[in-house]
């Protein structure tokens, strides 16, 4: 039960980021993004500068990957999430969110050549309904009639900067030790949020951060969705296997909405639930369809080899 109960820990570590994202999206964006960093570098700091340090030739020799990496799934996508909670509701950003592995599944197809079964891209294109269900409010076929949510399209900023990210941890990450990876990826966003950041103060003004609670909530960014749950997700993917840890993630959209409801008072209606099925099942077609596609392969083999003997 222990990597089980770690995976549980990381998803509602993930939905919080969600739900708290939301509670203070007073602070701007780029604000909230730069303070969550700037707190998750001080705590890996003590834990990856060694290694970081030793390891400096390698991340300068691929100091362009680094800095995708640094961007895409560091800056970028917290900056697109936070930005996409100023206008939506959580249950939207989560059940958008959920849509991520499908989407980087199609960018494996074009940018690493990676080859799809009938029923992966059958979940590609069910994740990708369910997304645009939530965009459209469940409207698909009413164009005319539909409020568009920027917010909503904010969020596919995020889903198409993760999906690079994944591509970059597949073609890069291996070259580098983990902790130090994280601590140099969130040294370098830092760097990179920092004058965007001044300039956001100087436009809208610098936020006020005496308020108790939005330290208690930066704080809570900083450390449990930017590191703890990290740490939780990387020991349960070497207990499980990373197939059966991501099946988890897929309850990330159940358990925002039901804090969405609880603690922010969202309301949560048929649309939501029927989205979010919808893109949680798309999802496991397209994560496991080729999983399942060679157990059957495998199992005929074994039945004609045991025929044949």
């Amino acid at each position: 039960m222990y990597p089980y109960l770690l995976m549980i820990l990381v998803v509602f570590m993930y939905a919080g980021n969600i739900l708290i994202g939301k509670a203070i999206n007073e602070l701007p964006p780029l604000t909230i993004t730069f303070f969550r960093l700037l707190i998750a570098f001080i705590v890996l700091f003590p834990i990856g500068y060694r290694s970081a340090w030793k390891n400096r030739s390698v991340f300068l020799q691929y100091k362009k990957p680094v800095l995708v990496l640094a961007l895409s799934g560091i800056a970028l996508f917290n900056i697109f999430i936070y930005g996409s909670l100023q206008f939506t509701t959580s249950s939207n950003v989560a059940i958008l969110e959920s849509a991520i592995p499908a989407v980087t599944v199609i960018f494996s197809v074009f940018i690493l050549q990676e080859k799809l079964k009938k029923l992966q891209w059958a979940g590609v294109v069910l994740s990708l309904i369910g997304a645009l269900w939530v965009i459209m409010d469940g409207k698909l076929f009413s164009l005319t009639s539909l409020e568009w949510n920027i917010g909503d399209f904010i969020m596919i900023g995020a889903i198409l900067s993760w999906s690079i990210y994944s591509i970059f941890v597949k073609l890069h990450m291996f070259r580098f030790p983990p902790y130090a990876a994280v601590l140099v990826m969130t040294g370098v966003g830092l760097l990179v949020l920092f004058p965007a950041a001044i300039i956001e103060w100087w436009v809208v003004g610098v936020p006020s951060l005496g308020n108790v609670n939005y330290l208690i909530a930066l704080l809570y960014l900083g450390i449990f969705p930017s590191f703890i749950a990290l740490i939780f997700y990387n020991r349960a993917v070497n207990l499980l296997s990373a197939s059966k840890a991501s099946i988890f993630l897929n309850f990330l959209p159940v358990v925002t909405m039901i804090g969405a409801s609880i603690w922010l008072g969202e309301q949560i209606t048929w649309m939501h639930i029927i989205g979010a099925i919808i893109v949680i099942v798309g999802v496991l077609l397209t994560t496991q369809g080729g999983k399942l596609k060679k157990r059957e392969e495998i199992s005929e083999l074994t039945t004609k080899v045991k025929g044949k003997t």
